[in-house]
């Protein structure tokens, strides 16, 4: 058989085969289960946690002595930076709902002020007398009353807003290629690429009974992602393969949002309650976290207690309690903890873009590029 003959013979081959290999994967019927292909994957379904959901489980044991009821209302992005393809946002409409999910880990009395649909439909049917008092709901002639003060307050909610998202703040990249300098040579390609971007994230703490403004929170986190190709390009008798391969990483950039907001809750919390530092601490794994330096650990002092308060007692209003505070839970000393508050190197923020360059020493950063 011909050369030329050969080829037409292996084209319908080549269709048929791979004809038979989606036919395997698709059926134009359905199974006996109601599905024309089985879905791949297979991963479980594991718990969302960041590096301070330990930290805030922690305070749970705190929290439990001394309830405070909290709400979370609107924390929107405010970014403003949308898909170029006109699919949506860039960053996540839900951070409220990972606040909610971070107070719950803080064990935090909370109330519901985001979504009342539901209960102001049922208050207003109660109102005209259409919901029966019947535990059956199979009507009757008594309904449910309305009863006065029947539903809690809160203490204090969160606002806030996603105020940050910065594209490629910094990113380096490298790439080569060599061989033999023969016609037929063996040649080969490898590059690689570094980039960086961050998310920033405003919250206040405000005081329901007075909106006065308990406290603040600015925070923001890096987030890195890489690629690495390579190829190679070879000649093989009559013929030539030109083989290449790649990969690329991104840091999840809605887990990082979540990861701001658990650390700003944190950090509120551990005020409200006037944690000491390092007691509810939590491994991050990093040198280079700016929680992460134990050094201020010792002899730290929390920046809203006196020199003569007494360990343990809250700061003024609007964090006072009518009743005393809670002894926090002891915990043996850890060297690669993060603290509970960020006041300690406070002074040094005033220069918050020091360490975007090269020559700043990555273990003296912390807080958005704050230092000693």
């Amino acid at each position: 058989m011909t050369p030329r003959g050969r080829r037409h013979l292996f084209k319908p081959l080549l269709f048929g085969v791979a004809a038979i290999a989606l036919g395997g994967c698709i059926s134009p019927s359905a199974n006996s289960a109601g599905r024309y292909t089985a879905p791949i994957g297979g991963s479980p379904v594991i718990s969302n946690e960041t590096p301070y959901s330990a930290a805030l489980r922690c305070m749970a044991g705190i929290v439990s002595q001394h309830p405070v009821r909290m709400a979370v209302g609107q924390i929107a992005d405010y970014t403003g930076k949308t898909e170029s393809d006109g699919s949506g946002r860039k960053v996540t409409a839900g951070a409220a709902l990972m606040a909610m999910s971070g107070l719950s880990k803080a064990g935090i009395h909370m109330v519901e002020r985001f979504d009342t649909s539901v209960a102001e439909m049922e208050l207003k049917y109660a109102n005209n007398k259409l919901i029966s008092a019947d535990e059956d709901g199979k009507g009757g002639a008594d309904y449910r009353h309305i009863i006065a003060g029947a539903i809690p307050g809160s203490d204090y909610y969160i606002v806030g807003g996603i105020t940050e998202l910065n594209f490629n703040i910094r990113s380096e990249n490298a790439s080569g290629n060599g061989g033999g300098t023969a016609t037929n040579a063996t040649t080969g390609t490898l590059g690689g690429s570094l980039y960086v971007m961050n998310v920033g994230l405003d919250l206040r703490l405000v005081n329901t009974n007075t909106l006065e403004v308990a406290d603040v929170i600015s925070y923001q986190k890096q987030i890195i992602g890489h690629q690495v190709s390579a190829g190679v390009f070879d000649f093989l008798g009559a013929n030539f393969f030109d083989i290449s391969a790649g990969e690329s990483a991104l840091e999840p950039i809605q887990l990082a949002v979540r990861s701001v907001i658990e650390r700003g809750i944190l950090e509120m919390v551990s005020r409200i309650y006037q944690v000491p530092g390092g007691t509810c601490a939590s491994p991050i794994g990093t040198a280079a976290d700016p929680l992460g330096d134990y050094r201020y650990a010792s002899g730290y002092s929390y920046p809203y207690q006196s020199s003569t308060a007494q360990p343990g007692a809250y700061p003024p209003p609007p964090y006072q309690p009518s009743s005393p505070p809670p002894a926090p839970p002891q915990q043996p000393a850890n060297a690669g903890v993060a603290l509970n508050q960020e006041k300690y190197n406070e002074s040094a923020r005033q220069n918050p873009y020091h360490g975007y360059g090269t020559r700043d020493p990555v273990g003296q950063l912390r807080l958005r590029g704050s230092y000693d």
